[in-house]
């Protein structure tokens, strides 16, 4: 396939389409991972944390330093995703 070819093909694509094409085409020039792509190209959350969700964090945080968190290996048997 030459290039001429390919812009024609790019022609007969439907917008949805063409922007998926085009992404993984930047994904592919740029040399990078397509996760670490995505992140580089995704806004900052505005959103601030309010009194009550860091309240939440401060005692999730306080419970795994106590040992109270689940490991890997249990969520995984949990889910069935062990042999």
């Amino acid at each position: 396939m030459d290039r001429q070819q390919a812009h024609q093909l790019l022609d007969r694509l439907g917008p949805a389409q063409f922007t998926a094409v085009a992404q993984l085409l930047e994904v592919l020039t740029t040399g990078q991972e397509p996760l670490r792509h995505s992140l580089s190209k995704a806004s900052e959350e505005d959103d601030e944390i309010t009194a009550e969700t860091a309240a939440a964090l401060d005692s999730a945080r306080a419970s795994l330093e106590r040992g109270e968190g689940i490991s890997h290996e249990e969520i995984l048997r949990e889910f069935g995703l062990t042999k």
